[in-house]
């Protein structure tokens, strides 16, 4: 197949495109919550409303303490194992590696917590580079980090796709120039990034193989 000539290049966000990690992080959070805030309900659902920020990011805008973070990771490192692959992902990134797609990840985890879940569920040898929040200047949505993950490739922003699964995931993508796309197969409220007005909206992995390359996934 030949690609279109207009997407050479797809940034990934991580959790809820790529992977199933909401059990895992549910856990993490309420043991880090119960650790460092102490006993009631830990207010996971509006820290899902932040999904795809760096995680210091977030705690500021919930008011929790950033002591918080070194118990979520580690519980979320113990954890690794139970972190799932969606459906086709691996396929996905298969065949846009065959077609000479470059793939970056972007992800609101530091670049060493998304490069060992990655190696951990076997997907990091089929992506060309992963960009941690850590590793840039701002994180999403900014568009520091899509713009360091074409850097990386060597590509150009009107030449390529951010694929996401949050507003903010969109809104980087768009300060950085490229197109994007909306995943609606994770824990996502679909509502919101409709509203965003993406230029593809997703319904499972597969769907992204027909705005990429030219062909036909139904």
């Amino acid at each position: 197949m030949t690609a279109h000539q207009e997407y050479r290049t797809v940034v990934f966000d991580l959790d809820g495109v790529l992977i199933n990690s909401f059990q895992v992080m549910r856990q993490a959070f309420a043991l880090a919550y119960h650790e460092v805030v102490g006993p009631g309900e830990p207010p996971f659902e509006e820290y899902r409303t932040h999904q795809g920020r760096y995680f210091p990011d977030i705690m500021r805008l919930m008011d929790l303490p950033g002591a918080m973070e070194r118990p979520f990771v580690e519980a979320s490192q113990r954890l690794i194992g139970e972190v799932e692959v969606y459906p086709d992902v691996p396929l996905l990134l298969k065949r846009l590696r065959e077609s000479g797609i470059g793939t970056a990840i972007a992800t609101g985890k530091t670049g060493e917590r998304a490069r060992r879940v990655l190696d951990v569920v076997g997907l990091l040898p089929l992506l060309d580079t992963v960009v941690g929040s850590d590793e840039v200047p701002r994180p999403k949505p900014a568009p520091d980090i899509v713009l360091e993950g074409l850097h990386r490739l060597g590509a150009l922003p009107g030449s390529a796709v951010m694929v996401g699964d949050a507003v903010i995931d969109l809104q980087a993508g768009r300060a950085a120039g490229t197109a994007t796309a909306a995943a609606l197969w994770g824990e996502t409220s679909p509502g919101p990034l409709r509203d965003e007005q993406p230029d593809h909206v997703l319904a499972e992995p597969a769907d992204l193989l027909a705005v990429v390359l030219d062909e036909v996934t139904r």
